[in-house]
């Protein structure tokens, strides 16, 4: 077991932890820092320990002010552990070390295979929170809450990183029907599991939202009870066979609305209509909050930007690059946030696409060295995050780029995988599946990007001019190339070969032009090096030659 406290725990040491210790046969290893570390000969000791201690504090903090009261988090893990003297080791105590730092106040978690020894051994309930990305674990681990613990309001720690956090409210049942209450529930968890696979933000869970359901809230209330920027909040109405979901979003520090919608949908299938709203109200959202986080950015000093803010301004400059300037400050920015938090997978992401994203513009320095530090920093995220998407994404562009398709494939399929909902991840995800050769799935991928982005930025159609190109529709990909705006290198290399293949050489030629005043050093022989990772490349290379690049 091991539990955190808020405040000093000396004054009740004595009074309740100590006692309880005892009688359930509890061994102290470790009472360093702000945590205990207790050993238990058995799973069901240390779970009910658990309780009456949450229940023991809670009677100790009655008739105290506010300020005095203690509160524990408790992760409660079954594992192998070692002894070294005084301390005890192994991944069974950091596994509960982890549960209980993403413990809420008052909470108690277990890990699932605490979970398989208790249940039906103690009459308590449980909250399946699902599998839990726990920092410095390899792999997921599944988390249960104990129902009916004396659950705490306070507001939630300010995030190291600043991550945009929101809560989602549940959703108000307007339908006058007790058994439709399921539906709208059914509709607001689902917000909670989509929104929390934008590793972007930091989602409250659902068991702190949960308890406004049926309130009266006021969102700024509820917003600083939570600790969060963002409140999301809406209501399910059916009627017959139709159902209306509206859903807003609310900033929390002034009350404003920043988006709000409405969906009125036949209910054929129940389901089918749930993972459509809710898949609407995310993708509507998520760019919000990213937005809105952006321009908070901006607007702060430099001496006060921090680790998260560092990489959103990087973010803008790697993603659609006019110059080497744009890349050499946004990998800048990448290390620069890598030393304010050196665990910040997607600064390391980041970093990782400033490399690839100057080799695909020709901003390339070193080819060699380059590549290398694409795929040392692109496997550096993904250590560090095995669940971010964003992280899978820079491995599967940094292990083409190197040779490596077949891992190229599989991080591009774990990327989408991870989150379906982010429209970049599958907007780049469907260029690489068209470099793989796999146009069916590029179009695919693509089609859901643009449906879940409409509004979506420039370089998109850098991606689906490539992947026209790729499978040979050559007019679409001139078109998309003419939306891009004001070109970069990559965009007047793909136009100049797709007019040669369109047969519009003098065309070629004053694209080629524009190229080469951007980059006077490109040959045939150093395009031939750089673009090896496109399909049938010596064609392409074919194509910029005859629109008069240089040998």
């Amino acid at each position: 077991m091991r539990l955190a406290r808020w405040q000093p725990l000396k004054a009740r040491r004595k009074s309740v932890l100590e006692p309880l210790f005892a009688k359930y046969s509890g061994r102290i290893f470790n009472t360093t820092g702000d945590g205990v570390l207790v050993e238990f000969g058995s799973a069901v000791n240390a779970v009910q320990c658990a309780l009456d201690l949450q229940q023991g504090m809670a009677t100790a903090n009655a008739g105290q002010p506010t300020d005095r009261h203690i509160v524990l988090r408790i992760g409660v893990n079954l594992g192998d552990v070692m002894v070294e003297g005084s301390d005890l080791y192994g991944d069974g105590v950091n596994i509960a070390a982890r549960l209980e730092a993403i413990a809420e106040p008052g909470c108690i978690l277990l890990s699932a295979t605490t979970f398989d020894h208790v249940k039906g051994k103690l009459k308590i309930g449980f909250d399946d929170l699902g599998p839990q990305s726990l920092k410095n674990i390899a792999g997921p681990v599944r988390a249960y809450r104990v129902t009916g613990t004396p659950m705490v309001a306070v507001a939630a720690t300010r995030q190291a990183s600043d991550k945009p956090s929101i809560a989602v409210l549940p959703f108000t049942n307007m339908s006058g029907d007790p058994e439709q209450e399921f539906f709208s529930d059914g509709i607001t968890e689902d917000i909670i599991t989509e929104l929390s696979r934008f590793r972007s933000l930091f989602v409250i869970a659902r068991n702190s939202s949960f308890q406004y359901r049926g309130a009266n809230v006021d969102v700024r209330q509820a917003a600083r009870e939570l600790g969060v920027h963002y409140i999301a909040e809406g209501s399910v109405r059916r009627a017959g066979n139709r159902v209306r979901v509206t859903a807003q979003l609310v900033g929390a520090r002034t009350g404003s609305h920043l988006w709000a919608d409405r969906f009125d949908r036949e209910l054929a299938d129940i389901f089918a209509v749930q993972d459509e709203v809710t898949r609407r109200i995310v993708t509507s959202v998520a760019p919000v909050l990213a937005a809105e986080s952006l321009q908070l950015a901006k607007r702060k000093p430099p001496e006060d930007i921090q680790a998260y803010d560092c990489f959103l301004k990087a973010k803008v400059l790697v993603d659609s690059p006019r110059t080497f300037k744009d890349l050499r400050e946004g990998r800048v920015l990448c290390d620069r946030a890598i030393q304010i938090d050196p665990t910040f997978a997607r600064a390391h992401a980041y970093r990782s696409l400033s490399y690839t994203v100057g080799i695909m513009i020709i901003e390339v320095e070193d080819l060699s060295e380059w590549r290398r530090q694409a795929l040392l920093s692109a496997e550096q995220a993904v250590a560090l995050d095995a669940m971010d998407a964003w992280s899978h994404w820079a491995l599967a562009e940094a292990s083409l780029l190197n040779g490596q398709k077949d891992r190229s494939r599989v991080h591009t399929a774990r990327a989408i995988s991870l989150n379906p909902n982010d429209a970049d991840v599958l907007a780049i995800s469907a260029y690489w599946h068209a470099c793989l050769g796999e146009h069916d799935l590029a179009s695919q991928y693509f089609e859901m990007a643009v449906e879940r982005n409409p509004s979506n930025p420039s370089w998109y159609n850098w991606a689906r001019g490539g992947m026209h190109y790729m499978s040979g529709r050559y007019a679409e990909a001139l078109a998309a190339y003419e939306s891009y705006g004001q070109p970069n290198a990559s965009v007047h290399r793909w136009r100049a070969a797709t007019l040669v293949k369109l047969g519009r050489l003098d065309e070629a030629r004053t694209a080629m032009q524009a190229l080469l005043e951007l980059r006077p050093d490109l040959t045939v022989a150093k395009a031939r090096r750089i673009f090896d990772y496109v399909p049938n490349y010596d064609d392409l290379v074919e194509a910029l030659r005859q629109a008069g690049l240089p040998e």
